[in-house]
């Protein structure tokens, strides 16, 4: 309908008389870019924080000195986010590679966006440490080796609910469904940790 026959004939009306709201425009597609980062970050976070509140808790079970604790979630942090973005450098870049080919050979458009590595690898790197850093400081703000376990828990709880949220709103995917992988995923890999650790201090 143009502007002058609106003007003329006014807004359409759905049967019951109430006029019809122009539908909003649909959302755009994530670029190939943006998945890359999000996927990165993504995945990033949460193995910054199961991993290393795995590692703390597991630690914490064998032996509960703070000294052991932070020791280990430091060095956890930094090794697992040096591996995350190396991993991650060397997993883009062979879907890099695989762009070019398929651009080579007419398989894609020449005006494909290709994924950056470097992108991918930072973006990883840096949502490892973030996360990382949860149970770390939930770690170093309890002195009493009782509590230890039970506020790293209910800290890494806490955030992944929130990447879990997060990243079901960015790929606009279900939230309950996303939340509830992380949470489940992140405290079984925390139960299991900590009873092996606790096996292990009692063998020792």
């Amino acid at each position: 309908m143009s502007v002058l026959s609106t003007h003329l004939v006014g807004p359409r009306r759905s049967p019951a008389g109430s006029p019809v709201e122009p539908s909003a425009p649909a959302p755009e597609p994530l670029s190939a870019g943006r998945l890359n980062r999000l996927r990165a970050a993504v995945l990033g976070a949460n193995d910054g924080i199961v991993s290393v509140a795995a590692m703390v808790v597991g630690v914490a079970g064998a032996a509960p000195a703070r000294s052991a604790v932070v020791t280990a979630g430091i060095a956890g942090l930094v090794a697992g986010a040096l591996s995350m973005a190396a991993g991650e450098y060397v997993s883009v870049s062979s879907q890099r590679d695989a762009e070019r080919a398929g651009i080579a050979t007419g398989a894609l458009d020449d005006d494909t966006e290709l994924t950056d590595p470097w992108h991918a690898a930072g973006a990883s790197l840096v949502a490892f440490l973030v996360g990382g850093l949860v149970p770390v400081l939930a770690v170093l703000l309890v002195p009493t080796a009782g509590a230890r376990v039970p506020v790293v828990a209910a800290a890494v709880i806490v955030a992944l609910v929130v990447t879990g949220a997060l990243s079901a709103r960015a790929g606009s995917a279900p939230v309950r469904r996303a939340v509830l992988r992380n949470v489940i995923g992140g405290g079984l890999a925390m139960a299991v940790t900590y009873g092996v650790g606790s096996v292990v201090g009692l063998a020792l």
